[in-house]
């Protein structure tokens, strides 16, 4: 599988030479699918928190009689058919919402996904990507020139330059190729890998 490599000026100046198992797979979405909605699901915290029929406050009054009012029979006012009653069954901040997946599904998703992304001309390969100094500034020209507005920029190693041009860049994500996500290459509409992230990719997902 041949990717494209691109200069500082965003043209294609030579081709590079990658893995087939790693860039050239075919595309299964219904695995990329339940990979990513695993992935999100595994992010979820338990941030919401009802209360149950014993947790309400209440009386434990009889709210009328038993028999003779005509009425159905009520002992609490803290019963889920009331309101303001609790609930059957509530959430509570320790719920779990992850979805187990196996690691080989996982590389295979990833792979799915880059090779998707070589084919549909979102993934570009670049020598390297420094910038002189910590500024956000510099960054955003250098990709600018390279016609990249919204971009997942992939590299070996993260350089402390790069890292923190990046920062304030809302449309920019900069990760080292081993926490790469099957969500962000998804979303993310170009993906730019250095040469080295390449290698390291063929690496982790071989």
């Amino acid at each position: 599988m041949e990717l494209k490599l691109i200069n500082e000026q965003g043209a294609q100046v030579a081709s590079v030479q990658a893995s087939d198992a790693t860039f050239g797979r075919e595309y299964n979405e219904a695995l990329v699918h339940q990979v990513v909605t695993s992935y999100l699901a595994n992010a979820r915290t338990g941030t919401r928190a009802q209360k149950d029929r014993s947790q309400v406050s209440h009386s434990t009054r009889k709210p009328w009689r038993q028999k003779g009012t005509g009425r159905a029979r009520a002992g609490m006012s803290s019963s889920p058919l009331w309101r303001g009653g609790g609930k059957v069954f509530p959430s509570t901040p320790d719920e779990n919402f992850s979805h187990k997946i196996n690691r080989k599904m996982y590389r295979a998703s990833m792979r799915a996904i880059l090779s998707e992304l070589a084919r549909q001309g979102r993934l570009a390969v670049v020598e390297d990507l420094k910038v002189e100094a910590p500024k956000t500034k510099l960054l955003a020209q250098k990709l600018k020139g390279m016609g990249f507005d919204k971009v997942m920029v992939v590299t070996d190693t993260m350089d402390e330059n790069l890292y923190l041009s990046s920062r304030n860049l809302a449309d920019v994500l900069v990760v080292e190729a081993q926490y790469a996500d099957p969500y962000n290459l998804v979303r993310y509409p170009n993906v730019l890998l250095t040469k080295s992230a390449v290698k390291k990719f063929e690496e982790l997902l071989a």
